[in-house]
């Protein structure tokens, strides 16, 4: 009744055309599938990446990059954020890199391999005015002080450096493009060397090829969506991974006049059929999204005019032959697209694959053995 499909092999061809946009065969990839590879299925994406020798893995915490380790993925993974409780010993058994926002966090990880007897591979996250999580600029001095220590001691090593834009506009992203440039001066000047520098994400990427340095981290657009408010994926090549679609369960001949689901928000103007499809909010469809979001019935499209319940929605399909057992598109292979259901919903195309989930069952097309 609820089928998510997922193009693995969409994935490495959303790889491929990257590559080429960035142009650089020196220019490292990073394939971020934190968020349960943005609601794809974070191993199986993880595998096939690895399979297209992608260069690193990037997780937001140690929760994901352990599953991704206990799956077999022996790539190299980036954690960048930390829980104060987060013990970092089993990190740095397993070869996770981290990233470092903080002197306190830098203490903790030089612990922990002490405790193991190997350094641990560290990553610099410096926040150039996004205002999340990495060093303030005030603060970096302090950081790098520490951490050139911690290498001397030999607790750690100095993988990378990095930052994140904020992708506000072109104005503020040169800015901490500035800032970034500054921050490496910084190091160099204590002497801190740093296999990779890394500041853009899918967006970036796209937008400021001389802010690429040695490695780029590609989020949305391995999964065939644009970084951008005006959904220009086509234009760089990119192929959407995922469909998601349900089953038509029951139709029926109702009269003119009649209120469908809750609040009666839409009412038969004439003797019409109502097809049921057991997908709600549950499954992540917006609810906010009724009265603008459409799906695909047979090659046609109908709005959701009624009320989006947690199991069910309603469509009016007029005389049209639709009957129990058709196939439903909410989004995917014909019709809407995830970034038409973000329109409806007023948020973006990340938010609907990422909260697509409850009782939908991910199939894999292309998928790669553990």
């Amino acid at each position: 009744m609820r089928k998510l499909t997922i193009d693995l092999n969409a994935v490495a061809e959303n790889l491929t055309a990257m590559r080429k946009i960035v142009n650089n065969a020196s220019v490292k990839t990073m394939g971020v599938v934190k968020a349960n590879a943005y609601g794809h299925g974070m191993v199986q994406v993880a595998r096939k990446l690895e399979a297209e020798g992608i260069d690193y893995l990037g997780v937001a915490d140690l929760a994901e990059a352990e599953e991704l380790r206990s799956a077999g993925i022996t790539s190299r993974i980036l954690a960048w954020i930390h829980d104060p409780a987060d013990d970092f010993v089993s990190a740095v058994k397993h070869e996770i890199d981290l990233a470092v926002s903080s002197r306190d966090q830098l203490l903790r990880i030089e612990k922990a391999a002490i405790a193991v007897g190997k350094s641990a591979q560290i990553h610099i996250k410096v926040d150039t005015g996004l205002g999340r999580n990495g060093v303030t600029i005030d603060e970096l001095d302090d950081l790098l002080k520490a951490t050139k220590a911690a290498v001397a001691s030999g607790s750690v090593a100095t993988v990378g450096i990095f930052s994140h834009l904020s992708s506000t506009g072109a104005k503020e992203d040169l800015v901490q493009i500035e800032r970034f440039e500054l921050a490496l001066k910084q190091a160099k000047d204590l002497g801190l060397t740093f296999e990779l520098r890394h500041l853009t994400a899918s967006d970036g990427t796209l937008s400021y090829p001389q802010a690429h340095y040695d490695m780029v981290r590609l989020g949305c657009a391995l999964y065939g969506l644009s970084p951008f408010s005006d959904n220009r994926a086509k234009e760089f090549g990119l192929k959407p991974v995922m469909c998601a679609e349900g089953t038509v369960v029951q139709t029926k001949r109702v009269a003119a006049g009649e209120g469908v689901s809750y609040g009666y928000l839409y009412s038969t103007a004439r003797e019409t059929t109502l097809a049921l499809i057991p997908i709600g909010y549950a499954e992540g469809i917006p609810r906010n999204a009724t009265g603008k979001a459409e799906v695909c019935i047979n090659d046609k499209r109908y709005p959701i005019l009624s009320r989006i319940a947690m199991d069910q929605f309603v469509v009016d399909v007029g005389d049209a032959s639709v009957s129990p057992g058709d196939r439903v598109v909410i989004f995917g292979d014909c019709g809407p697209t995830a970034d038409d259901l973000a329109t409806a919903a007023e948020t973006i195309n990340y938010e609907i694959v990422t909260r697509i989930g409850g009782r939908f069952v991910r199939e894999f097309i292309g998928a790669v053995e553990a």
